[in-house]
């Protein structure tokens, strides 16, 4: 594509400077940080489709969306459930944690996922990773995510969305992910997910 082409046109610096207002509409906004995953249906649009719910959520923005990767699933024999898609979507919130989990149980719900066994298959799964830096020990909400830390799934599009990342008491997503490794974690670049508009 060449400068020439008519269809080709910078972003009005208003219409950034209307999306950059819009952000400060959330007062004193949070950050936090959700793990996406789908083994059942349509893996990607429903990914894309819980990506869209959180986008309108009151009190919440989809601030960076990860590629795609594909797992095979935790915990289980292998071949036993299709394989996963994995993404990791940052955000910023006024929503307290506890609420941003509600949220995230609602949208599983909507996409009908069942939860009759552990690590089961799964149309959609809602984590929250990290919340600012809060550390708590909470058996409704074990913040930052009780096993984030050691789950190449998680770490490695958390890395690609936020290379400085850390998890909270754990230490840097970067040298965690140099102790898990990357096996098993397969990018998809044939796949995409939006960033809600």
């Amino acid at each position: 594509m060449t400068s020439s082409d008519p269809t080709v046109q910078p972003v009005p610096t208003s219409v950034v400077e209307r999306v950059d207002a819009a952000d400060v509409t959330l007062s004193n906004p949070k950050r936090a940080v959700i793990s996406l995953g789908s083994n059942l249906g349509n893996r990607l649009e429903t990914i894309q489709g819980a990506i869209d719910a959180l986008e309108d959520t009151p009190g919440v923005r989809v601030k960076a969306v990860s590629p795609v990767y594909e797992t095979e699933p935790w915990g289980v024999d292998p071949g036993s459930q299709p394989t996963y898609f994995n993404a990791v979507v940052l955000i910023k919130t006024t929503l307290p944690p506890s609420s941003l989990l509600e949220r995230g149980h609602a949208i599983e719900e909507a996409f009908e996922r069942v939860r009759d066994e552990r690590w089961g298959p799964r149309t959609i799964d809602v984590d929250i990773l990290a919340y600012q830096d809060v550390v708590s020990e909470d058996p409704l909400l074990t913040l930052p995510h009780p096993r984030a830390h050691e789950r190449a799934f998680v770490l490695v599009p958390w890395h690609d969305v936020d290379p400085e990342a850390e998890v909270p008491g754990r230490g840097a997503v970067v040298e965690l992910l140099s102790v898990v490794g990357r096996e098993g974690v397969t990018p998809r670049v044939d796949l995409e997910l939006r960033l809600p508009e």
